[in-house]
């Protein structure tokens, strides 16, 4: 088939690569957001994706919003049969869904209909689930509620964070959209209709999401650690600044702290929860780069009875 690649971040980038790779599609051009300023400079940097497409020289669109009428027209004249989607950031219009023949195929990274929306990996950590993995699925309107082509599960580890997850997941799922494509060609894979009970939405995660509640159980207190890890970051405060939360462990041989309550050993730093207490192992101080909690917790000079969250 003539493929339309439609992706962002660094995450897509795996999908693309299987699809390039695979010799059996024409990767004809590949959709992404426009370049967006970052780092100190505030520069114009293109997407992981245009990127990858740049290197192998194919042609690279990037529409300020996909109901533009450029970019529809130009969709139109490579007139592809399919459009492979990996967390492309953007609504895509039905003027949009309707160019290609076979449709617009996304890949989620959710056995849906569980964590419908843009968040599915941290929130599945954040609820404590013990499997996750991808879907791919025909495009609709609707949030994430199309018929799906295909699954791969992955089991979701004690201490892995949302990066870590979405990594394993972007290398498992390149290949499910690889073969979806191959089944939708030769017409072995037919979409089946999501199931109506399961459904959980996953809409993306907040500032005040991530800020980490000291009177919850210390579970609790590590699933949005991770869940929230790379980003946007678990937070709290401590002297009425933001401490960013890198890495954290649950101890539960230690009960005798109030919740919030730092107890700041040679190499420890433990805070109290609404059960037992959690180990901080890196944390981020505003405006410092992250670093290892008892060395943070050294140059604070951490007083007995103080607390971090106010």
């Amino acid at each position: 088939m003539k493929l339309v690649f439609a992706g962002t971040p660094e995450v897509a980038v795996p999908a693309l690569d299987a699809l390039i790779a695979s010799g059996r599609h024409e990767v004809a051009a590949v959709v992404t957001r426009p370049d967006a300023p970052a780092g100190r400079g505030r520069r114009l940097v293109a997407s992981p994706v245009a990127e990858r497409a740049e290197e192998a020289g194919i042609e690279v669109l990037k529409p300020a919003k996909p109901r533009d009428p450029e970019f529809l027209e130009r969709l139109r004249e490579i007139a592809p049969d399919c459009c492979p989607v990996v967390a492309y950031g953007a609504l895509l219009p039905r003027v949009a869904l309707d160019v290609p023949a076979r449709g617009w195929v996304n890949l989620h990274f959710s056995l849906l209909p569980a964590w419908r929306g843009a968040a599915p990996v941290q929130h599945a950590l954040m609820a404590g689930d013990e499997i996750t993995g991808a879907s791919t699925f025909l495009i609709e309107e609707g949030l994430d509620s199309g018929p799906v082509y295909g699954t791969v599960t992955e089991t979701i580890r004690p201490t892995d964070t949302s990066g870590d997850l979405l990594t394993r997941l972007a290398f498992a799922g390149s290949g499910l959209l690889a073969a979806t494509m191959d089944g939708i060609e030769d017409g072995s894979l037919k979409a089946v209709p999501q199931p109506a009970d399961g459904v959980t939405l996953a809409p993306k995660i907040t500032v005040e999401d991530a800020r980490v509640d000291w009177t919850a159980p210390a579970l609790r207190v590590d699933r949005v650690v991770r869940g929230c890890t790379p980003a946007p970051g678990a937070w709290t405060t401590f002297r009425g600044e933001r401490l960013k939360l890198v890495q954290a462990l649950p101890a539960p041989d230690r009960t005798d702290l109030a919740p919030g309550q730092l107890a700041a050993g040679k190499n420890n730093v433990h805070v109290g929860t609404g059960s037992h207490a959690v180990e901080l192992l890196w944390v981020q101080a505003q405006g410092k780069k992250p670093m290892r909690a008892a060395d943070w917790a050294r140059g604070v000079r951490i007083t007995e009875g103080e607390s971090l969250g106010g």
